[in-house]
């Protein structure tokens, strides 16, 4: 997709908005707030004389000037003038979205000081949604760094007082609680609203401000990283966002970290746990248009849910929405992360992942080295830009992996396997047991004791970190797929795996055939596994992957008509079963440790890998994921290994340091060493 998203027409569109439909769906928008004063007679002459500046003083503040200049809106208030005003309990809006445009605002949590340090690490394991602006001393009411007359106690339009983890009442002031006060630290904690002037400069709307309504927050099934007795599920905020500019939103909001940063997630609120947008836990209802997306950043209320949990004596929090407004303006710095990308990675559920461009180049080199083409078989002709980028994305978010070879290509030999395939799925397994990924291996039930001796070589030439299961797939029934890869053979129900791979299987034809690059069918060696790819088309949460080097192998099937046009034999061998993303490849091997490649550097792209981890606890070290890239030298291991099996070159048969008959040494070995150097630079 680029820098931007692909469009996904109007029915992918209506499914978006469908999302923030529900049992609320006719409800109408809320009424529009009132920007206006209350100005009680009794109460005039109780707040400073102006709007304007100096110091607060019993004085009276309802001059004609003073209400014009309110009533024409809030927003470009300075904070002190805003901060007095609220202080006066003046104002008859619910929520501080809008106001002060450019200024940061602050989420507020006052707990006791014996708790304020294991708080304030609990902050910092989760600076997405809890980014530590400023800690006050016990009992202070002011915070100098963030503004210069500021009481803690009078400067949110509602408070609420919680007790033992219980909510016991909403206050428009804690003055009376002021030798409570006196024991209680004070966090001020960023705020999603600070980031609303940069995304209206980019010409992306807030629903929310347009719909003059507080923005929606949501609890999520995602738990957040615990410190002592503090521990909660994620809060988020979700703002509806025009497809078309879900990469400029990214871009205004990755360089504010103090104000949560980059989203969190783009899609499907289901993949959070939120099962209904028309029923936020805080907030309002923000109304999609069509083509809207809900895009969801990380929230400061996730520090009122610590709260409850921890079940303190007291604690006070702000009211959600009714923010302390800051006197720091938001400066907008270089994200270290790079310019952000929008890839949309599923279409069932809707979800996008994020990558820097930088990454995202990364990963299109690596495509371009492995699309040469040695043997001369007119695989350029195959090749789709980006498909490389869009299955290592899938496969990044996913939390199990099945994968899957075996090309039966040497019918009169025993074993009849070609040493194009294995490699390839093993660098991927490799990779995929370093990022803590669940990954297993479905082949045919004759080649069981092949495939298991070499996953115990694998392991032996460490390679693998353990050994991974192996399993068999059989058509039993009509609805076997199904069962194999769902809870009683339901898609509604979670799936055993959530992203499929197939490099170098052998793939049905569209007659139900299976064939080798010389036309022979090879049907009678060849399990049905293409129907589990297949079944995965109709169960929402599994994307599958296909790597391939000539057109017949399982997964091909979204370039067939270019297989029949330019491949020899095409018509007859090619294909038919699709996979979402198809990476063509010289080697089908070079595609696997491309693949491998590809994942490394998506968790060495800190927007990827923050994006990943919903900006939660912190990133895992780099040099855990090295030693298992491929090397010349593990996959020289490999090669003599499968030699010593009996497993043969693709093209030639021979039994030889060789794949589709190209020499280890000076071709694939150069091939590793090129994609290695791309990858780690």
């Amino acid at each position: 997709m680029g820098s931007g998203v692909s469009p996904r027409g109007d029915a992918a569109g209506q499914r978006a908005a469908r999302h923030s439909r529900g049992r609320g769906d006719s409800r109408r928008a809320p009424a529009a707030r009132s920007l206006s004063l209350r100005l009680p007679a009794r109460r005039r002459g109780r707040c400073a004389r102006t709007v304007s500046g100096g110091a607060a003083g019993p004085e009276s503040c309802g001059t004609p000037d003073e209400e014009m200049l309110l009533t024409g809106g809030l927003k470009s208030l300075l904070p002190h003038v805003l901060r007095r005003i609220i202080r006066c309990n003046r104002l008859s809006i619910s929520n501080t979205s809008g106001m002060a445009e450019g200024y940061k605002q602050a989420n507020v949590v006052i707990l006791h000081k014996s708790l304020a340090d294991d708080f304030e690490k609990f902050c910092h394991a989760n600076d997405g949604p809890l980014p530590l602006l400023y800690r006050s001393q016990p009992g202070d009411w002011k915070c100098p760094s963030l503004s210069s007359d500021s009481d803690i106690r009078t400067d949110c339009l509602e408070y609420r007082k919680y007790e033992h983890g219980v909510c016991t009442g909403s206050l428009k002031s804690l003055k009376e609680y002021s030798e409570q006060l006196k024991d209680m630290v004070t966090f001020y904690l960023g705020c999603s609203f600070s980031f609303e002037k940069a995304v209206q400069k980019a010409g992306i709307p807030i629903r929310n401000v347009e719909q003059k309504c507080n923005v929606s927050m949501y609890k999520t099934s995602v738990p957040c990283y615990s410190i002592s007795m503090f521990h909660c599920n994620l809060v988020v905020t979700m703002r509806p966002i025009p497809e078309s500019k879900l990469g400029a939103a990214v871009l205004a909001t990755s360089e504010l970290k103090e104000a949560h940063g980059a989203p969190i997630h783009i899609g499907d609120p289901g993949l959070l746990g939120i099962q209904d947008l028309s029923k936020p836990d805080y907030g309002d209802p923000v109304h999609l248009h069509p083509g809207d997306i809900p895009v969801f950043w990380a929230c400061g209320v996730t520090g009122i849910e610590a709260i409850i949990n921890c079940r303190a004596p007291l604690a006070f929090t702000h009211s959600p929405g009714c923010m302390f407004i800051t006197d720091l303006k938001n400066d907008c710095v270089r994200s270290s992360g790079g310019v952000p990308q929008v890839h949309c990675i599923s279409q069932d559920p809707l979800h996008f992942s994020i990558v820097s461009a930088e990454a995202a180049q990364k990963i299109n080199t690596l495509e371009t080295l492995i699309g040469i083409d040695p043997g001369e078989r007119g695989i350029g002709h195959l090749a789709r830009p980006g498909e490389l980028l869009g299955a290592s994305l899938a496969l990044s978010h996913a939390g199990s992996v099945l994968l899957t070879t075996g090309f039966p290509t040497h019918f009169t030999h025993h074993p009849p396997e070609e040493n194009d395939g294995p490699p390839g799925a093993l660098a991927i397994a490799a990779m995929l047991q370093a990022l803590g990924t669940r990954v297993a291996l479905v082949t045919d039930r004759r080649a069981m004791e092949l495939n298991s001796r070499i996953i115990e070589a694998a392991v032996q030439l460490g390679i693998l970190k353990e050994p991974i299961p192996l399993l068999s797939y059989q058509r039993e029934s009509a609805d076997s797929a199904l069962k194999f890869l769902c809870e009683n053979g339901n898609p509604g129900r979670p799936s055993r795996f959530d992203h499929l791979v197939a490099i170098e299987r052998a793939g049905m034809a569209a007659d139900g055939n299976y064939y080798n690059a010389r036309k022979v069918n090879i049907k009678h060696l060849v399990d049905p596994i293409d129907e589990l790819f297949l079944a995965a088309q109709t169960i929402p949460g599994i994307t599958t992957t296909g790597v391939g080097d000539g057109g017949n192998e399982l997964g091909m099937g979204k370039v067939k008509d270019a297989v029949k046009k330019h491949i020899k034999n095409g018509d007859v061998i090619a294909c038919d079963v699709e996979a979402d993303f198809t990476v063509v490849a010289g080697v089908s091997n070079w595609g696997g440790y491309a693949l491998a490649c590809a994942l490394h550097v998506l968790r060495c792209c800190h927007l990827h890998e923050r994006y990943l981890r919903r900006a939660l606890g912190r990133p895992p070290a780099a040099a855990l994921r090295l030693p298992a890239l491929p090397s010349v030298h593990k996959e020289e291991k490999l090669l003599k290994t499968l030699v010593q099996l009996g497993v043969r070159s693709g093209k030639t048969a021979s039994l030889e340091m060789e794949v589709d008959g190209l020499p280890f040494y000076n071709t694939h070995s150069h091939m590793i060493e090129k994609l290695l150097q791309e990858a780690q630079q």
